[in-house]
């Protein structure tokens, strides 16, 4: 299996075991990230942190496995549908995802780091949209994530470019939220993963989907989404536990419902 996943308490860990190849995505592997991101949206975990084996993080697609020119276009518009379906997948996650980022993070598994809500890397991490590089276009919605992040021109350069990007200049231009040593990458997202996981599980549903579409609503649109957010928020079981642990002092304890 390229996915592998184990629960530590709220938080599930989604790893890229393929070691050997930089955890570079084999053409079997797109559906197997579908399918974990899938099954964790359906689990009782509150946050998920993608990670890779062996000190890398993602090389992107496994390339060797694609027989180059081979296949037909039809065959390489079938793969690219999986490409698509995963990358919305994990868009459409409900829950909080967490990128946590050693070694490297190339093309695709850069674009896959990029669609979690936040990216922590290691002080090793290294980021690059390699696809021009190889004679590619940008895909797993990188065309998407990327200027969210950075601004357009600056997502125009990475592209175009093909670049890479180090830990240090990555923080400062907005790619990630943090870097640490590499020794404290686990433990930093897992704490970071747990704090996000108390949180009440369906204001978290309707906050991510309107900040992702922050920049395609109208001021008076967005107020909308958060009106109609709120209404539904008022009627749970959570906001009254929520008031309730604010009035004995104590930790509230939600259940998403």
């Amino acid at each position: 299996m390229f996915v592998e996943t184990v629960d530590h308490g709220p938080v599930r860990w989604l790893t890229l075991n393929h070691p050997e190849h930089m955890n570079a995505i084999p053409t079997s592997g797109w559906e197997e990230l579908a399918s974990a991101f899938t099954d964790f949206e359906r689990s009782a975990q509150r946050a998920l942190v993608v990670t890779g084996a062996g000190g890398e993080f993602c090389s992107g697609a496994d390339l060797g496995t694609e027989n180059g020119g081979v296949q037909s276009v039809d065959v390489r518009a079938a793969r690219m549908k999986q490409v698509g379906a995963a990358a919305l997948a994990l868009h459409r996650l409900t829950k909080p995802t967490i990128a946590a980022v050693d070694g490297v993070a190339a093309g695709a598994g850069m674009n896959l780091a990029l669609g979690c809500d936040i990216v922590i890397a290691s002080d090793r991490a290294r980021f690059t949209e390699i696809f021009v590089r190889r004679g590619l276009t940008v895909d797993f919605g990188g065309t998407w994530l990327l200027p969210r992040l950075v601004g357009l021109q600056r997502a125009k350069e990475l592209v175009l470019s093909g670049r890479i990007v180090g830990a240090v200049e990555a923080k400062e231009i907005g790619l990630v939220l943090d870097v640490v040593d590499a020794e404290s990458l686990r433990v930093t997202a897992q704490r970071l993963a747990e704090s996000l996981a108390s949180g009440a599980p369906i204001p978290q549903m309707f906050a991510k989907r309107t900040l992702d579409r922050s920049f395609e609503l109208s001021f008076e649109e967005a107020l909308e989404q958060e009106h109609q957010g709120q209404v539904i928020c008022f009627a749970t079981e959570d906001v009254v536990e929520g008031v309730a642990s604010f009035l004995e002092k104590r930790a509230p304890e939600f259940e998403g419902r």
